[in-house]
């Protein structure tokens, strides 16, 4: 099979054109879910997917899936998938999503193109709401399409503005029917960039992931009491902030601690806010988010009970009061050993290496993964950057990576 590079390039330039954002350094786009980018940005894929002969189906949540069916496949037959999102970060890049959406569709015509029989019928996805930067947060298509959550829920998700997902849907034309049953497929691949500098250091043009790693989010309170910083005494002080820079050190100290048996692991506060945020006031409270992940489960539990043994020694030494909160903990996920064969044997096929390692990050895959044979695949990005206008990942890298992801489903498809 033979990859059209120029037209793969030619569909994701088109997508970051819709949500442009102005640059000094390359190219960027915001692209949030309910938008007028997102409207524009799901009519030209459904564009695409019809001159490329599929069907298109859009659930309930906007969940689109074109579906190639040629005369060879059995229509009843367990569909293989493949698939990204279209959405973005504020200012993301132009390949963290669209790759994988566009480079699916690619592969489906490169079958085509090569007469490619497939015995089942193989589909390409977009996955609504991926990043969760206006609804929820993330992964709320994919959440949907196996069922941890259901449709009702996912419309009802409202907005900072109180706006819910499933008016913002509609008012873009794209609140449809029905609810796509991921448990229904029989593999799914996603293609996606790496948002590191592994594939790039080692030279290597493709990575199969073998496992996602575990994630767990929680949510901090920090409870002091705000005063005057001139005449309030330091020994009187229940000063919220400083108990908060202590926590941070102290989930640092654990995380690196862990690193010593698991090389994987990472422990981040990546968001804090104070009250009153006032420069003449003692802070009187500050919250926070403690973001976990390995590939070992036990890493997280470790780093976690290491947070929580922190807030209750701050209770003792310092005047403030402290929660924790975990709404959120997903455990690793291990990829389907057969769709990792399918990759690795692809890739031998076109004469590109390929390259196991794992993922620090989730994508919708870390859902479908529940309900079915998953892979992930990724292609290098120039320096690691992601999620910014400088993120990149060269036209002949991606066309290779499309490459492997094109073999590997007519593999599946024509099993």
């Amino acid at each position: 099979m033979r990859v059209n590079q120029q037209r793969l390039r030619s569909d994701i330039e088109s997508n970051a054109e819709f949500g442009a954002v102005p640059t000094d350094e390359g190219r960027g786009r915001t692209v949030l879910t309910g938008s007028e980018p997102d409207r524009r940005a799901r009519e030209f894929f459904c564009e695409r997917l019809r001159d490329a002969g599929l069907s298109i189906h859009i659930d309930e949540v906007g969940n689109i899936v074109g579906r190639w069916v040629p005369e060879s496949a059995d229509p009843d037959a367990a569909p293989v998938a493949t698939g990204s999102h279209l959405d973005s970060v504020p200012e993301g890049g132009i390949f963290d999503g669209p790759l994988g959406v566009y480079a699916g569709l690619e592969s489906i015509r490169a079958m085509q193109d090569a007469g490619v029989e497939p015995v089942r019928p193989v589909e390409v996805v977009n996955f609504t709401e991926e990043e969760g930067q206006r609804f929820g947060g993330g992964l709320v298509g994919s959440a949907v399409a196996i069922g941890e959550m259901s449709s009702a829920e996912a419309l009802a998700i409202e907005d900072a503005d109180g706006i819910p997902l499933g008016d913002a849907l509609a008012d873009i034309g794209f609140r449809g029917e029905g609810r796509i049953d991921a448990s229904a497929w029989d593999a799914w691949i996603e293609l996606h960039i790496e948002q590191s500098e592994r594939l790039e250091d080692a030279s290597v043009p493709a990575g199969v992931v073998t496992s996602i790693v575990g994630l767990s989010r929680c949510a901090v309170e920090i409870t002091g009491e705000a005063d005057h910083a001139g005449s309030t005494l330091m020994d009187d002080r229940s000063d919220a902030l400083a108990a908060a820079s202590e926590f941070v050190l102290d989930v640092e100290r654990a995380t690196n601690e862990r690193n010593q048996t698991s090389e994987t692991a990472v422990g981040t506060v990546g968001k804090l806010d104070v009250s009153p945020n006032a420069p003449n006031v003692i802070a009187g409270k500050a919250t926070l988010t403690v973001d976990v992940r390995d590939v070992d489960y036990g890493s997280i539990e470790y780093i976690i009970d290491a947070a929580r043994q922190s807030l209750a020694r701050l209770e003792d030494e310092r005047p403030v009061e402290t929660t924790l909160e975990h709404p959120w903990d997903r455990h690793p996920v291990e990829m389907s050993e057969r769709c990792r064969t399918a990759l690795h044997d692809a890739g031998s096929a076109a004469n590109l290496d390929t390259l196991d390692m794992h993922s620090g990050a989730g994508h919708d895959t870390m859902h479908v993964a529940d309900v079915t044979d998953a892979a992930l695949l990724f292609a290098p990005s120039r320096d690691g950057i992601s999620h910014n206008p400088l993120e990149w990942t060269d036209w002949d890298d991606c066309a290779d990576a499309t490459r492997v992801l094109a073999g590997a489903l007519a593999r599946l498809a024509t099993e």
